[in-house]
């Protein structure tokens, strides 16, 4: 399926096949990733200093924002937590206001084996498809429900939160905010903060279920909740841990000046997009035409970029940012994400 915007004023996504085409072999097993950082050593941190385990909390001493980041959404992706490592064994603090950084699932974590690192992504479900009122207002059937349960108390008292993510795929950094002037905003200054300014995403949400910056704290109308999701590059790079620490950064020193509403607060990004279309593999055959890395920008409106089964995928508009291309998507995944600019 393709979800779109409406109303639709753009080339179709998806049409029939009108000729034989090549498609490029891409492989239907992954390939196998090298894992070039070492898993960091989180026991100082396991037990907490606020009460809830894997939750460290620095206090300023000065009034301003509770400020939330979070590492190990998913158990694999341990880069943002090297840099969150890192910066906690400095002693990093918050000019004003409370800072948390949250391991958010040290279980699945503890089962990262390099030889297989794309198997510890979480236990029993994603951690970050659980975050409506719905599925938290369930009892846990799951390990990462009941992490979820546990750490919701200071989510709902984050005046902002940075949610540290990486990419299997390559592709280039980026942000994604919920669709709040709010939250672009704030995305907006941590791009603006990076050396080279990141794409800033809005979207259509995840066909999977809701991620933790959709959380209604970070929606609602009546709260001042802001939230944004750092994609900083391929799982296992270093140079992954260094854009998750250059964000962690800007994050930490820059909230205060946000919450407070200092230096000209605007809420626009230098490169920012909003996705128009989650397409979603409907065949075991999809494929794309070439190895698009994620952030490829595709300049003519009718460009076909992939096969799926009888059907061609095309670009909608001109100018088409192509948002995590996955290489070697199943059917009923997400195979790839395609964005408009602004």
């Amino acid at each position: 399926m393709s979800c779109g915007a409406s109303p639709r004023d753009h080339h179709p996504v998806r049409r029939k096949r009108q000729r034989l085409l090549p498609t490029l072999a891409l492989p239907r097993r992954l390939p196998s990733f090298p894992v070039l950082i070492d898993k960091p050593d989180l026991s100082p941190w396991r037990s907490g200093n606020n009460g809830i385990p894997g939750v460290i909390e620095r206090d300023s001493g000065h009034p301003g924002p509770e400020i939330t980041v979070v590492a190990l959404t998913h158990g694999n992706e341990f880069a943002g937590a090297v840099a969150a490592d890192r910066l906690l064994r400095e002693d990093i603090r918050p000019i004003c206001g409370v800072l948390r950084v949250i391991f958010a699932n040290m279980a699945a974590f503890e089962r990262f084996d390099p030889a297989n690192p794309t198997a510890s992504r979480f236990i029993g479900e994603d951690l970050n498809r659980v975050w409506s009122n719905d599925r938290l207002a369930h009892a846990p059937g799951s390990v990462e429900m009941e992490r979820a349960i546990e750490i919701l108390p200071v989510i709902r008292r984050s005046d902002m939160l940075l949610d540290l993510h990486s990419m299997l795929w390559e592709s280039t950094p980026l942000f994604i905010s919920p669709q709040t002037e709010r939250s672009i905003a704030l995305a907006g200054r941590l791009s603006s903060q990076a050396d080279t300014p990141f794409l800033t995403l809005t979207d259509l949400g995840h066909v999977g279920g809701s991620r933790l910056i959709e959380h209604e704290h970070f929606l609602s109308a009546a709260s001042p909740g802001r939230s944004v999701l750092l994609e900083a590059g391929q799982h296992w790079r270093p140079e992954t841990v260094e854009i998750s620490a250059r964000v962690i950064r800007h994050f930490v020193e820059n909230a205060g000046f946000v919450h407070w509403g200092m230096r000209g607060e605007t809420g626009t990004a230098p490169r920012q997009a909003m996705v128009t279309d989650n397409v979603v593999a409907r065949s075991a055959s999809f494929a794309f035409i070439e190895a698009y890395q994620g952030g490829s920008v595709i300049e003519k409106a009718g460009t076909l970029i992939a096969t799926d089964g009888d059907d061609e995928i095309c670009t909608p508009y001109d100018h088409c940012v192509l948002i995590m291309p996955n290489l070697c998507v199943r059917r009923g995944q997400l195979a790839v994400r395609l964005a408009r600019r602004l």
